[in-house]
């Protein structure tokens, strides 16, 4: 794995440094809420000093280049920088489900998911924790760590904490949300999110490219965008099919997923107070085929 040369050369404690900066004040995501969070506050997303999860284990549920036989070793952390009033994962994203780990709990986490035999390490909305992620990491790495990482994220990411993440991660997993900024405001309560997620996702498949698969089909590095399709065409999937082709890979592989349903806070609104049709995920899906038929769709 990618980042196993950057413990063995000593740069990953130097990247480590330097995440620890935009620690405190917190400039991890692209709110840079300033939070001083090593002196007890908590940053807007809710996060503070120690990692919080909500569980870990594997993960039969994702995309099957992650899943392989072993099942993806997931990790799940509480808290999000976004506020998606329709977050089928509210609970984990608000806060509500959480226990705070040590550097050393992590690392163990992450070697136990190992022990029980998963394809990777997927850390599930990593953002706000990113400089304790890679301090465990290099706990782990010391102790034998040696599967895939995934970075398992929603898409609103600041391209200086992406930076400092090459060579770290090997499989990026982002979404691409919304093709509208005032859309993406009033249903996930951020600002900017496409330009925003424009630029991470190509700073993304610059770092990692194409995703790869070994022999099995399991998925060893690259980029893997999901695309959540919601009601009413409110997402603009085309346009965002074709930003994909056009300015990141027209072999990209991307999940459309049709899973959404009103949950937690989407019964204020009636627009998306409804399931997506049968019809608005075919129309998704053709609008893909359309920006390329060279698309890997899962």
């Amino acid at each position: 794995m990618r980042y196993l040369d950057l413990f063995r050369d000593g740069n990953l404690h130097k990247r480590l440094a330097h995440l620890e900066e935009l620690l405190d004040p917190c400039k991890l995501c692209p709110r840079e809420c300033g939070a001083r969070r090593l002196a007890g506050e908590r940053g807007e997303c809710g996060a503070g000093e120690l990692v919080e999860i909500s569980g870990y284990g594997p993960h039969y549920g994702e995309e099957p280049p992650l899943v392989g036989r072993g099942g993806s070793g997931t990790i799940f952390f509480a808290f999000c920088s976004l506020g998606c009033v329709f977050c089928q994962n509210h609970e984990i994203s608000r806060g509500r489900s959480r226990n705070a780990v040590s550097t050393e709990e992590l690392a163990n986490i992450m070697l136990k998911l190992q022990h029980k035999g998963c394809e990777n390490i997927n850390l599930v909305t990593p953002s706000h924790y990113v400089p304790q992620i890679v301090k465990a990491l290099a706990v782990a790495c010391a102790k034998g760590l040696q599967l895939p990482l995934v970075y398992n994220c929603s898409g609103y990411e600041r391209l200086e904490t992406l930076h400092q993440l090459e060579g770290i991660v090997d499989i990026y997993l982002p979404d691409i949300k919304y093709a509208d900024a005032e859309i993406a405001h009033k249903y996930s309560r951020i600002n900017d999110y496409p330009g925003i997620a424009k630029p991470a996702l190509k700073e993304m498949h610059r770092q990692v490219g194409d995703l790869l698969l070994d022999q099995r089909g399991v998925a060893l590095q690259g980029l893997l965008i999901r695309h959540l399709v919601l009601p009413g065409g409110l997402a603009d999937t085309s346009e965002l099919m074709h930003f994909i082709a056009r300015e990141i890979s027209p072999t990209s592989w991307i999940n459309i997923m049709d899973q959404y349903y009103p949950t937690y806070l989407a019964y204020r609104y009636p627009e998306i107070n409804r399931r997506v049709t049968a019809q608005e995920y075919h129309e998704a899906i053709a609008a893909a085929r359309k920006a390329s038929p060279q698309f890997n769709l899962l």
